[in-house]
């Protein structure tokens, strides 16, 4: 395993060196001097380069970049460009909320999905399969954001249960900051969980067909050991690949969820960051997210050597 992961992690550094690449392109894209497009046409030149010399735009951009990257690698992002805070200081300020969101919206979209997958897959052409299924059609179906609104509708403004929005940080007020996410999680969890459980359904169905399945039945092993230790572990390859790719989706795509309900979050410390053309904030949170993408993308990869040994044994059976 540790060669494994050993390897996993030499795979990774390109493809983070490319990652940051990218992220330093992005102010370079720009059209026109980055300085003046940020300061807009009216700063006086003085301004624009007291800015270029901020940002370093009168070296070289391979000198720019080396020495960004050398920032990066100690931690620092640079400063925004709206209040001087460290930009670290703001991604740490915003991204507990998002991670705890996404962790809650996988968790619920797991609950759903592995008891209505399952039951849809060993149960094909039931009432309860056609219950499954439109229940993923219309997960899929139904935006998120109008859902959420549902919720605040329902249970904060007629049942007065749940507050409305805003956000209290965990280890701050427990009790405060579940009542606050739970409409949240649920609201973007249902959605996950009707593509998760399409997948496990899908997965499950090709599994049952498989010989090793018939074989273990005709030793008389009931439906419940036949399908938890036999089929479901076999069937899990792809569902793991989904779930790698909702989180990863979750990571950088929550800004819709946490503009309804007030969360300050990663997302919305992005698109605040757009509108006040801080670039600087936006480089290193885009940065941020793209390293998160490459973390759940490297543990995804392990999780397949812990399901299936097989992958990590010899170059031959890798994936």
């Amino acid at each position: 395993m540790l060669v494994f992961l050993f390897r996993r992690l030499l795979l990774a550094i390109p493809v983070v060196l490319l990652v940051t690449v990218m992220v330093f392109s992005l102010l370079h894209m720009l059209p026109g001097d980055p300085a003046t497009v940020i300061l807009g046409q009216e700063a006086t030149p003085e301004a624009v380069e007291a800015l270029r010399e901020e940002l370093g735009l009168n070296k070289p951009i391979i000198l720019q970049y080396l020495y960004w990257l050398g920032g990066v690698l100690q931690g620092n992002l640079g400063r925004s460009l709206v209040d001087h805070t460290p930009v670290s200081d703001l991604i740490l300020q915003r991204l507990p909320a998002t991670l705890e969101l996404t962790i809650g919206t996988f968790i619920v979209a797991i609950l759903i999905a592995v008891p209505t997958g399952i039951l849809s897959a060993t149960r094909p052409g039931s009432w309860a399969d056609y219950l499954s299924t439109t229940f993923a059609l219309g997960g899929m179906s139904i935006p998120h954001f109008w859902l959420g609104m549902m919720f605040i509708v329902l249970f904060a403004v007629r049942l007065g249960w749940l507050p409305a929005s805003g956000y209290v940080p965990f280890f701050e007020n427990p009790v405060a900051n579940l009542a606050a996410m739970i409409m949240p999680m649920v609201a973007t969890g249902l959605r996950e969980s009707a593509i998760l459980m399409r997948m496990i359904r899908s997965s499950l169905l090709e599994v049952m067909q498989a010989d090793y399945i018939r074989t273990a039945y005709s030793k008389g092993l009931k439906d419940r050991a036949v399908i938890l230790h036999h089929a479901f572990k076999n069937a899990l390859v792809p569902v793991v690949t989904t779930s790698g790719l909702i989180v990863a989706g979750l990571l950088g795509g929550l800004v819709i969820t946490e503009s309804i309900f007030s969360i300050p979050g990663f997302g919305r410390l992005i698109v605040e960051s757009i509108y006040n053309r801080d670039f600087v904030t936006v480089q290193g949170a885009i940065l941020v997210s793209a390293l998160l993408v490459v973390v759940v993308n490297l543990v995804v990869d392990l999780l397949y050597a812990v399901i299936d040994p097989r992958i990590k044994v010899g170059k031959g059976a890798d994936v």
